[in-house]
Parts: C-alpha cells; sequence; structure tokens
C-alpha cells in the first residue's frame, strides 16, 4: 500500500543562532576557538599599579586616542585612583613577564540607570606599542562584550576621536553602528541577551586566564632561580680561576 504524500510544505532550514551547543562545542569549533585563544584577566585593586604602569607607558599621541585629549601623567594617576573594580570591569592581557601589555575599562552608568533608555556600558581600551598587529583590542571588545552581555546589559558604547581608525574599526567588525559628528564619533552595538551558554563561555574564559596567568607566574619564578644558580657558578668559577692563577696555586708552574 503507498503512503500518500505529505501535503505540509518541507520547511527550509534557517540559520543557525550563535548559542546553538551542538555547533559553539563541536570538537572542530573548539579547537579553532582555543587554537587562537588570547588569555584576558578580569583586574581588581591589586592591579592598580600596573595599570598605572601601563597607562604611563603610553606616548602623547596614544595618550590622546585613548582618553581624548593629551592626558598628562597627573591626569593618568587620577583615573587609575578612580577606577571602580565593583561597579566596572576592568580586562588585562599580560604577557610571559607578566608585564600588562593592553587594558580595556567596561564603565557601567550608576544604577538606576536612566528610565526608558536600553541599559549601556561603555567600552575603552589601550594597548601597548609592543603588542599592536595581535588582535588583543578586538579580543578584549568581544570578552567585554561577553561580560556585559551576561549583566543584563543591551547596548555596548564607544566615544571615540573620528581619527581613532583602529578603535572604531574594532567596533564596525563588531557590527556596532558608528555616527561621526566632526572630530569625535559614537559606536552603539546593541547585544543579545544572556544565556547559558554565554555563562558557561565567560566561567571559562576566567578560570583559564586565571591557570595561565599562575603557570606564568610560576615559570618566571623557576626562569629566577636558575639565573640564579648559573650567577652563583658563574662567581664560584671566577673565584677558582683567580685562585689558579695566584702563585703557588693549582695552575701555577713550579
Amino acid at each position: 500500500m503507498t503512503t500518500p504524500p505529505d501535503p505540509r510544505p518541507t520547511p527550509t532550514p534557517g540559520p543557525v543562532p550563535d548559542e546553538a551547543p551542538r555547533s559553539r562545542w563541536h570538537p572542530r569549533a573548539m579547537l579553532a576557538r582555543w587554537t587562537s585563544w588570547v588569555p584576558i584577566r578580569s583586574l581588581g585593586r591589586r592591579h592598580r599599579k600596573r595599570i598605572l604602569q601601563h597607562l604611563l607607558s603610553l606616548g602623547e599621541r596614544d595618550r590622546y586616542l585613548r582618553f581624548g585629549y593629551p592626558a598628562r601623567d597627573e591626569q593618568i594617576q587620577k583615573y587609575v585612583a578612580g577606577l571602580d573594580f565593583v561597579r566596572d570591569e576592568v580586562l588585562g592581557i599580560f604577557n610571559r613577564r607578566l608585564q600588562l601589555i593592553a587594558v580595556a575599562h567596561l564603565a557601567y552608568a550608576p544604577a538606576p540607570q536612566i528610565k526608558g533608555r536600553p541599559a549601556m556600558a561603555e567600552f575603552g581600551v589601550s594597548v601597548a606599542t609592543t603588542a599592536r598587529g595581535k588582535g588583543f583590542g578586538g579580543r578584549l571588545f568581544e570578552r567585554a562584550a561577553l561580560h556585559a552581555r551576561n549583566r543584563g546589559i543591551d547596548t555596548l558604547f564607544i566615544h571615540a576621536l573620528s581619527e581613532n581608525a583602529p578603535m572604531l574599526k574594532i567596533a564596525r567588525n563588531a557590527g556596532a553602528t558608528v555616527e561621526r559628528d566632526g572630530g569625535e564619533s559614537e559606536a552603539w552595538l546593541r547585544l543579545p541577551p544572556d544565556s547559558v551558554s554565554s555563562h558557561v563561555d565567560e566561567a571559562l574564559e576566567r578560570h583559564m586566564a586565571e591557570w595561565d596567568f599562575q603557570f606564568k607566574r610560576h615559570m618566571r619564578t623557576v626562569g629566577d632561580f636558575l639565573d640564579g644558580v648559573a650567577e652563583v657558578k658563574s662567581r664560584i668559577r671566577k673565584v677558582r680561576d683567580r685562585s689558579d692563577d695566584r702563585p703557588g696555586g693549582p695552575g701555577s708552574k713550579r
């Protein structure tokens, strides 16, 4: 007996959502994701000194682009002293020598935010000259967007000088709407709502970055120990050489 055809039309497959667990957690997707992974660590009060050192190391041009004006040392010191690590999120990237080479500040508007408007957070970033061209600014933006999303923020906001091409490029690549008004530009990125996957992603990022930092610190300690041993051996060798060169020493002729 022949089964009659189903009169209902065959549904057209739609786009796979970004949150599809099977795609995000597929081995190939995870491999591609973690091979290009950058350890981004959440910073706290104890990192004020390192944040200050990073910002003070910026040249005049970089300070101008980061703050929108040629910030002096005193102004940068005041900015770092006023960082609110409880309300805001400050993120950083450390190199192998545990030097802070990139810092992002995700500033949340004081609660309660303006009624009738979407909850917003403002993003700012700086990258050391020696660490440019590696995509650190974009990675920090992605991590900041993830954190804001998980806190119920609807919109990520960037206020930058129109000549700050790298910052505006990061915003455009993320899909933000950029509006230019003379010498200044504003970028607005609408964030999707949080999900189980987004919270898992942030937790993994946080724990992996902490493990990476502790590993680097351990390796630096081991390296300092080995350097100390090598220095002691060198001193002992020099003492022996001087002893051999003295008259009557093991290396002198009789």
